[in-house]
């Protein structure tokens, strides 16, 4: 099973929204959200939340790819979101996000039995390439066997 089709058949708002799933690895999460009148704002564009979603939705795509073979022994929790919406997007827009640090750093830190912190970076894009949003999410690893 993909990221992308675990996402999907986990996370059942990434199937009400429709996302697409272009790219999934340790390194970048490419999705895309189709122009859909059910979703716009009162300006015709994609609703902010329907945006929010998408680029958490590719943030937890990235960290799925670096860390799920960490899943065992960690669960992956988004701690805060921060998100800013910088041009009018209309049609399709795509959110790209990439990991701030290097995911052998943050294993490492799970491994010597720390709570690892990092950033995930995503940007969200109008087909003609503007971007329209920035979000950063910081994201924990929590040990399963964390309060035991």
């Amino acid at each position: 099973m993909t990221v992308g089709e675990m996402l999907a058949a986990t996370v059942p708002m990434a199937r009400t929204l429709n996302l697409e799933f272009l790219e999934a690895t340790a390194e970048r999460a490419v999705l895309r959200l189709p122009d859909q009148s059910d979703f716009h704002n009162h300006v015709g564009g994609p609703h902010a939340g329907a945006m929010f979603t998408l680029a958490e939705s590719a943030s937890g795509a990235i960290v799925l790819a670096a860390f799920g073979d960490q899943l065992n022994r960690a669960v992956p929790l988004a701690v805060k979101a921060d998100i800013a919406y910088k041009k009018l997007a209309m049609g399709p827009v795509t959110a790209t996000a990439t990991i701030g640090r290097p995911a052998a750093d943050i294993v490492a830190e799970l491994d010597r039995g720390e709570r690892p912190e990092f950033r995930v970076d995503i940007d969200i894009r109008r087909e003609d390439g503007a971007v329209t949003g920035e979000m950063a999410i910081l994201w924990t690893l929590r040990p399963n066997d964390l309060g035991k």
